[in-house]
């Protein structure tokens, strides 16, 4: 797909989606009588990704005639979860770390962002664009910080990582205290409860702020924290003076 014109791949993913919520959630036993209501509520979804947004304000950001009843959405996330159309990251929840005040809401991702980039219908002038973002609904853009781009980014990285931490039976998730004080992209979690802490930034230079939070965790676990990774858009990767590496997301790999 990723080498096929921009119309056919505009093509290949309308079909997707079309097929996933009119053959594949009927399939499930999920009745959708009104998919056009889903799709936009998709759409909304797909606004919120790489967020914490809570439903109820992906839910508002649906205009009223097309907004789906909540117990309805509540059926259709689950179909579209055993489908892995949504693929949203857990908040962790760690047994025995001197950890408190975490979040406990998922972080929403769809299966791959160029779905979330075709519900919204942006190409890539408008992702690059100041704005970032075709759709002008203030609703859709209220629910995430900063340019689409930098979300999609997000979750292309969350999508590479989960791929590679498979192998090693490594749980994804990621952390956030209440207040958002502090914030982490991602943490793998071993199964001997080790991690690595992982941030991703929509930039290819990194400086102490972009760390700050890594920090605050390995302070709080100390040795239970195997290492510290931001994943940029640089072309160069190499290890800061504190000893955080720096790896940028083309150059990952297991």
């Amino acid at each position: 797909m990723r080498l096929a014109a921009e119309s056919a791949r505009n093509d290949l993913l309308d079909s997707y989606l079309s097929f996933a919520v009119e053959r594949e959630m009927p399939a499930l036993g999920t009745v959708v009588r009104r998919p056009q209501a889903l799709t936009a509520w998709l759409r909304a979804y797909a606004a919120a990704s790489s967020t914490t947004a809570s439903f109820e304000a992906i839910a508002d950001a649906v205009s009223r005639d097309a907004r789906p009843r909540r117990a309805t959405i509540a059926d259709h996330r689950e179909a579209l979860g055993q489908l892995y159309l949504l693929d949203e990251v857990p908040a962790w929840a760690p047994f025995g770390k001197e950890l408190s005040r975490l979040g406990g809401a998922p972080k929403h991702q769809l299966a791959d962002p160029a779905l979330a980039a075709r519900l919204l219908r942006v190409g890539p002038d408008a992702l690059i664009s100041a704005s970032g973002i075709a759709d002008t609904s203030p609703s859709f853009r209220a629910l995430r910080r900063g340019p689409l781009l930098g979300s999609l980014f997000e979750s292309l990285a969350t999508l590479c990582v989960r791929v590679y931490a498979q192998p090693h039976r490594a749980n994804v998730v990621h952390l956030r205290t209440h207040g958002g004080d502090h914030e982490i992209d991602m943490i793998l979690e071993r199964e001997d409860g080790r991690i690595l802490a992982i941030e991703v930034k929509l930039s290819s230079s990194i400086d102490d702020e972009d760390v700050r939070h890594l920090h605050w965790l390995e302070d709080k676990l100390g040795e239970d924290v195997v290492d510290r990774i931001v994943l940029t858009t640089g072309r160069t990767a190499y290890r800061r003076a504190d000893g955080t590496a720096v790896v940028p997301l083309a150059l990952l790999g297991p």
